[in-house]
């Protein structure tokens, strides 16, 4: 049959190989690959399998760019929970809370320090006022709460923390559960530990899929080193249309990747321009007087 023909079939509700349309009694399933054909039956699916081959990976390939080379509404890292304005790119100017997993832009960190420093209050964490833990192992009592209650940060958060003391493999079954829960940070951990080879067998296409996933996820880091994969494979076109939406999203490292492929007439001024202007306003959007007192404290 050909991919006209599956296109008709399709739209009619009926069997690409034999035709039965789907009524009351019968029910159709779409190919999970390509969604564009339906069959009546297992048997009608296998038969029509060696004509369908060829144009249901194309197909598959083309929903899967659709998906992977869609510019994310926001990065992964999302708002501050409190301000509620979009979380910097640089995970050091945010904060972890233990207790409640939630993570807090340092401005706020900082305003909620400074009233409890002037009204001699008892520290408390500035989303859900739950006290301070007092010593390391009340802090990771309270992460393996929020862990046993499957919550991906938590789960992400706890397997950085194997990993820093060198438990690889515990390491990696935490955040294999975080990205379990659809954690885009924790795809992209999945992928440096694929990479690395820690935890793990090295294997170059799950780290390519999780790679994906997190970019998929809003991650820019994950999106730049997709780039990167695609230049080493010499596939410019795919390595700059994943610069361009991290730097969209506020990624640093990206722009500076067009800037040079523009000058070298690689990236179109129409592409620059526009990455540019979306990569100032993300930035833009990530500032505040508090966000900026916080960072002059940290000087003095």
């Amino acid at each position: 049959m050909s991919r006209n023909s599956e296109e008709q079939a399709a739209d009619m509700m009926c069997c690409a190989l034999c035709g039965t349309a789907q009524v009351d009694d019968i029910k159709l399933k779409t190919c999970t690959a390509c969604k564009s054909v339906r069959y009546c039956s297992i048997k009608c699916q296998k038969e029509h399998r060696s004509q369908h081959k060829r144009a249901c990976k194309k197909r598959a390939a083309e929903l899967h760019d659709e998906i992977l080379f869609k510019q994310p509404e926001s990065s992964y890292e999302g708002d501050c929970p409190i301000c509620f304005l979009p979380r910097s790119l640089d995970q050091k100017k945010s904060t972890m809370m233990s207790c409640c997993s939630k993570i807090i832009c340092n401005g706020c960190v900082y305003s909620n320090d400074s009233r409890i420093y002037q009204e001699k209050l008892v520290y408390a964490c500035p989303f859900c006022r739950h006290l301070d833990p007092k010593t390391k192992d009340e802090e990771i009592k309270n992460i393996m709460k929020r862990v046993n209650a499957n919550d991906p940060a938590a789960l992400l958060q706890m397997g950085l923390r194997r990993y820093e003391d060198g438990d690889n493999d515990s390491a990696f079954k935490f955040v294999k559960k975080s990205a379990e829960l659809g954690d885009a940070g924790a795809h992209y951990q999945l992928a440096c530990f694929y990479f690395e080879g820690k935890g793990v067998q090295k294997d170059v296409k799950k780290e390519v899929y999780h790679l994906e996933q997190a970019a998929i996820g809003g991650h820019a880091k994950a999106r730049w080193n997709l780039g990167a994969v695609e230049k080493k494979n010499c596939r410019m076109g795919r390595a700059i249309k994943h610069m361009i939406i991290a730097a969209k999203l506020g990624h640093d490292d990206s722009l500076d990747a067009l800037r040079n492929g523009f000058r070298g007439g690689l990236v179109s001024k129409e592409d620059f321009a526009s990455a540019l202007r979306a990569h100032q306003a993300a930035v833009e959007a990530t500032k505040s007087s508090q966000r900026e007192a916080a960072e002059e404290a940290e000087k003095v």
